[in-house]
């Protein structure tokens, strides 16, 4: 039987408005009905169009924000309805890496202490040496020189921004993690990099993931199977070689149509040079 370390059950989530002449309430069902599974050690993609409630359902994952019904069973634990109390020891095991690493990297902090704040708050280091310690550590893992722990986030590319995103995300060595849409603000060249970083990561670290891209090609390459949303329904879901060379449903057909997918070979992000070097973090 399949190890499942994430799963949700009918998910559901609505945001309230307001309208009409006195401003009734009413809610804008945003995530409806979702069932998926995700196996320990592999990565989901979640794909759609821009509103299809890709973001939105990657929040709901990690509980940033609370479901409006439905479940989500983490490790064999529901999370969907825990308060924040109760949520907080789940928190290190449960992260997310965020599309724009310039706003979720605090501009007045250098890098090390970004890097080395939830280590703390969670009591798992003490005192500055510890702390340059682990930052260094944490950097390197990512390909990026130790001295960067002194750097300000608007000091680094966005490349180099986005992999330390992905250093604060590992910091409390997480078991699941949310990629949302990681590489869409980046170059090409980076991109490859970062992708082949995140493969290497999986490989090393054993992560499960879910993986939110718009690219195809990418998802193909980097993801077991595939959950296809539109308007916030998974309209398609099963593995990513299934799905992409027999869609069943028409929105499927019509985003594949849409995309031309370029033949892969097998094991083309492997080929590119190793980017887990403090020589290529330093450049990309």
């Amino acid at each position: 039987m399949t190890d499942v370390l994430l799963r949700t059950g009918g998910l559901s989530f609505a945001y309230p408005q307001r309208s009409g002449l006195f401003r009734r309430r009413i809610l804008r069902d945003v995530i409806k009905r979702v069932d998926l599974a995700v196996p320990r050690g592999s990565v989901l993609g979640l794909v759609g169009e821009s509103g299809s409630g890709k973001t939105t359902l990657g929040r709901l994952l990690v509980r940033l924000l609370e479901p409006t019904s439905g479940g989500i069973q983490f490790d064999g634990i529901e999370i969907g309805d825990l308060d924040e109390a109760d949520m907080r020891p789940l928190r290190a095991r449960i992260q997310m890496i965020f599309q724009d690493p310039q706003s979720s990297l605090n501009p007045r902090l250098r890098l090390g202490t970004t890097l080395t704040r939830p280590l703390s708050v969670h009591g798992r280091i003490k005192g500055r040496r510890q702390q340059r310690e682990r930052a260094a550590a944490l950097l390197d893992l990512v390909g990026l020189p130790a001295d960067f722990a002194d750097r300000y986030p608007h000091e680094l590319s966005g490349g180099q921004r986005q992999r330390a995103g992905i250093a604060r995300a590992l910091a409390l060595e997480p078991d699941f993690i949310v990629a949302d849409e990681i590489v869409s603000g980046l170059d090409v060249s980076t991109q490859a990099h970062i992708l082949l970083l995140l493969k290497e990561l999986r490989a090393r670290l054993g992560l499960t993931m879910v993986f939110i891209s718009h690219d195809l090609s990418v998802v193909r390459v980097l993801c077991d199977d595939v959950a296809i949303l539109q308007h916030g329904e998974v309209v398609e879901y099963g593995p990513v070689a299934r799905v992409f060379s027999a869609p069943q449903h028409p929105y499927t057909q019509q985003l594949l149509a849409a995309i031309p997918l370029p033949d892969v070979e097998p094991g083309w992000l492997g080929e590119q040079p190793t980017v887990v070097s403090q020589q290529q973090g330093s450049a990309a």
